[in-house]
């Protein structure tokens, strides 16, 4: 019989999560039945949608949300063999049975030379993330230019490269100088530290005078609001996250976007990836190609050991990562 390890939300979080929010709890696994697959996670995500996610979803006492990647340590599903790599939804947590049906085979390119891990960020959900919402919600075509925030994050990284790649102009903001050093090594065109600057209005006209395209959002908040201003008429705006708000515990007041909108004719809409559930391999397909060919380059910020999670976690939501962080079982 195997014991496996789970985090769980002990207390829902109230402001920015605490260490004290969290449990560590055993969980004995029932011996497999037919159809079945035990699984040892190897690789662990920690990401921005927990924080939301877990106030809309989840009860205290719940096994806390996220994806991994797992190794196969004993199968009764035939579609499964021993020693395989897949990515799971399975939760925080050490090892588990499925039947297979949640289960998403690494693609069989994946290269040995190539980090599993990047099944979680740039050749996972945050890359086609980056990449449905630059094609299909902001639509970009070549010559534009493009603006999008937490840019050094899992996400924004990738959508700068894939906007290259795409033929635009690429402005990026992140918190840090090694971060805005960061986002110039990987080809963005222009980056600025949004925290060290007199002001954002002034950064952001500065890196493009003629006002942007498309805008991905992952901020919301005051940057956003700032930044609708600098849109060029019927320019897109892609709503992907809003970091800047998940740890209020106070919900933010305005400005508001409708004169902007109109009087400038822009698009703003919301997605979630799992809209294009249906095109994942073709996404996953064109990322792994672009990242074997060096054109997106990719940076992990790992943290050994499973017991770290909630640590891990609570660093990226205070966006002490570079690129997409992870936990090394």
């Amino acid at each position: 019989m195997v014991t496996a390890k789970a985090w769980v939300l002990k207390k829902h979080f109230e402001g920015f999560p605490k260490t004290s929010d969290f449990d560590l709890k055993k969980i004995e696994l029932l011996k497999l039945k037919d159809g079945e697959v035990l699984l040892e996670s190897v690789f662990l995500s920690v990401d921005p949608y927990m924080r939301p996610y877990s106030q809309r979803d989840m009860k205290e006492g719940d096994i806390m949300i996220g994806t991994q990647v797992a190794r196969i340590i004993e199968s009764k599903n035939p579609a499964f063999v021993v020693g395989a790599f897949v990515v799971a939804n399975s939760g925080w947590r050490t090892h588990f049975v499925s039947n297979g049906k949640d289960l998403h085979s690494l693609p069989s390119s994946w290269p040995e030379s190539l980090p599993k891990s990047l099944a979680l960020g740039t050749v996972g959900m945050p890359g086609l993330t980056a990449y449905f919402g630059l094609l299909e919600v902001c639509k970009m075509k070549p010559g534009e230019t493009v603006l999008v925030n937490a840019a050094a994050g899992a996400v924004g990284s990738v959508v700068g490269q894939l906007a290259k790649i795409g033929g635009c102009k690429v402005v990026g903001s992140a918190g840090s100088d090694e971060k805005v050093a960061y986002l110039k090594k990987i080809g963005f065109d222009e980056a600025f530290n949004y925290k060290t600057v007199t002001s954002l209005k002034e950064a952001l006209h500065k890196a493009s005078p003629d006002g942007y395209d498309c805008f991905f959002d992952n901020v919301g908040g005051e940057f956003a609001s700032v930044a609708i201003h600098q849109m060029k008429k019927y320019g897109r705006i892609a709503v992907c996250g809003a970091i800047s708000q998940y740890n209020d515990s106070v919900p933010q007041k305005g400005p508001y976007v409708q004169f902007p909108m109109i009087l400038k004719e822009l698009q703003m809409e919301g997605f979630i990836v799992h809209r294009w559930n249906n095109r994942r391999e073709e996404g996953q397909k064109a990322l792994l190609k672009w990242v074997l060919e060096g054109k997106i380059k990719y940076h992990e910020q790992i943290t050994e050991g499973f017991e770290n999670m909630p640590a891990a976690f609570i660093g990226m939501l205070k966006g002490e990562n570079l690129g997409k962080a992870i936990i090394k079982v």
